[in-house]
């Protein structure tokens, strides 16, 4: 069953040189319950199909849809983490978690006191936060915010779960760490995930598929199939199959990358003349 559909998707930002195009003709399905990463070139226009989805802009050609409705604006059903720490400075652990159950905008999902306060307490435990709940962020390390944001999201009970560049500011220690815990978490709740990431093994690590995605504008260039079942551990690391999915990527990253630079150049020299 299809949860997300990009429907020849087109989006162009105003520039003082006219339109620019940063999304091109993207048409993309992705199913109930699968894990989808968008990989391809910095400033290529991953983070702007996660924003479309998320409904904070309308594509200006093609339509988004979830469940077969056209994206209007943000809604309850999706749970968003960035790469920044999305989190409420002046609030404890305990608040931030608890935030999105007590907004207006969620009351058809709305829950009593008593149910608001065992969710809290679940996903306090789940991320490791329940001897931090009455602390605030500023007290957290890196990873722990982390935590705290992917708990908000998960709380308010999401239908889809976006994320861009979620652990990108994390040392390589902590990012495994929670790479294992977002696995952990989805293995028992079940999520349909768009995830933006410039890690190639990250994507190969956690996803079902893959959409490599070109220079900007961004377009699909193929979508891989990850071969590994879930559930997943740090051995799949060492197996073949997956350095050589890592090599086939990483070539098309970089051969994006080369297009970039030559599309760049031909810009400066258009731009001298």
């Amino acid at each position: 069953m299809t949860r997300i559909r990009f429907d020849h998707v087109g989006m162009d930002f105003p520039t003082a040189a006219g339109p620019m195009t940063v999304v091109d003709d993207v048409t993309l399905d992705i199913a109930q319950g699968e894990f989808v990463s968008v990989i391809g070139p910095s400033g290529c226009g991953k983070t702007t199909l996660m924003n479309l989805v998320g409904g904070f802009g309308r594509p200006t050609r093609g339509q988004v849809l979830l469940d077969g409705r056209p994206v209007t604006g943000p809604g309850p059903d999706r749970g968003v983490i960035f790469q920044e720490y999305g989190v409420f400075p002046w609030l404890t652990v305990r608040q931030n978690i608890a935030f999105g159950l007590r907004l207006a905008a969620n009351r058809q999902r709305s829950a009593t006191p008593a149910e608001r306060d065992a969710i809290v307490e679940r996903y306090l435990g789940l991320m490791g936060l329940a001897d931090f709940a009455d602390h605030h962020p500023k007290h957290l390390s890196g990873g722990m915010r982390q935590r705290l944001a992917l708990a908000r999201a998960y709380a308010v009970r999401p239908d889809f779960l976006l994320m861009d560049e979620p652990f990108g500011a994390l040392d390589a220690q902590t990012r495994s760490a929670m790479q294992d815990l977002l696995l952990q978490v989805l293995a028992s709740e079940g999520k349909t995930v768009l995830l933006i990431t410039h890690s190639v093994d990250e994507a190969i690590y956690l996803s079902s598929r893959i959409v490599v995605v070109t220079a900007r504008p961004a377009r699909v260039r193929c979508v891989i199939e990850v071969p590994f079942a879930y559930p997943r551990s740090e051995a799949v690391h060492e197996d073949p199959r997956f350095a050589a999915l890592r090599a086939q990527i990483r070539a098309l990253v970089m051969q994006e990358y080369a297009n970039q630079t030559a599309q760049q150049a031909r810009q400066a020299v258009r731009l001298s003349d």
